[in-house]
């Protein structure tokens, strides 16, 4: 399989575009058909994969921590799609509360991320200007063996090293900004070399419990995740 790197020009529309595109096709020739203007369904060509989409699709599991709640109430398909990212001074709404250690796995059935150039995987919390909320990343390929990027959740003064939940998200439907571009998207970037791990399947989250934890909006607030570097695993066994 080869490597994908979506394109910096491809926001949600770009992407959505080349779906249809891919879904459609652009000959005008009707083909052979029945001669009532119905058209056969050829078998489709064995070596052609659909194109892959570069968001979580699945949630596996999610083990919410105490003052959790909110966004629970349109989970899952609130952490599964784009970020909805709402730039450096206000925090998307778009998102689901781990809660004081609450963990979430979530599942890419269509792509796995792969160690390529760069950031290889973005995670989208609402952190905005001074109000990051931490929580600490781990990639799996199997969903049973973890690695596990180190998180300094302690040091404010570094940026708070290895950790997701730190910088604004820009990127949103929208907006027409990438959210595979770690240039403009927004977001924390991880490189799977960082690990030592050339593809993995799965995403772990779990809150660091070093942030705020009040109401049912405590913790890390999961927006999304994207895959910078992957490859298409339709069609092909995992």
């Amino acid at each position: 399989m080869s490597t994908l790197r979506f394109p910096a020009w491809m926001g949600l529309l770009g992407l959505t575009t080349l779906l249809g595109v891919t879904a459609c096709g652009g000959s005008e020739d009707p083909g052979p058909g029945d001669g009532n203007g119905e058209q056969e369904n050829p078998d489709p060509d064995p070596g052609i994969s659909p194109p892959a989409n570069p968001f979580a699709d699945r949630v596996v599991s999610f083990q919410p921590g105490a003052a959790a709640g909110f966004g629970q109430d349109v989970f899952p398909g609130v952490v599964l799609g784009p970020p909805r990212g709402e730039g450096s001074s206000a925090g998307s709404l778009d998102v689901l509360s781990l809660g004081n250690q609450g963990v979430i796995v979530l599942e890419f059935t269509d792509i796995a991320v792969v160690d390529g150039p760069g950031v290889d995987l973005i995670v989208f919390e609402n952190a905005f200007t001074r109000f990051p909320e931490t929580g600490v990343v781990a990639v799996s390929d199997d969903g049973v063996t973890w690695r596990e990027f180190p998180c300094d959740a302690a040091n404010r003064a570094g940026g708070f090293p290895g950790c997701a939940g730190v910088k604004p998200v820009f990127s949103h439907p929208d907006n027409g900004i990438s959210p595979t571009d770690p240039a403009v998207a927004g977001g924390d970037g991880f490189d799977l070399a960082t690990l030592g791990v050339s593809r993995a399947r799965f995403v772990r989250i779990r809150d660091s419990g070093a942030n705020g934890y009040s109401g049912t909006s405590g913790g890390f607030d999961l927006d999304a995740v994207a895959v910078v570097n992957g490859v298409n695993l339709l069609g092909t066994s995992p």
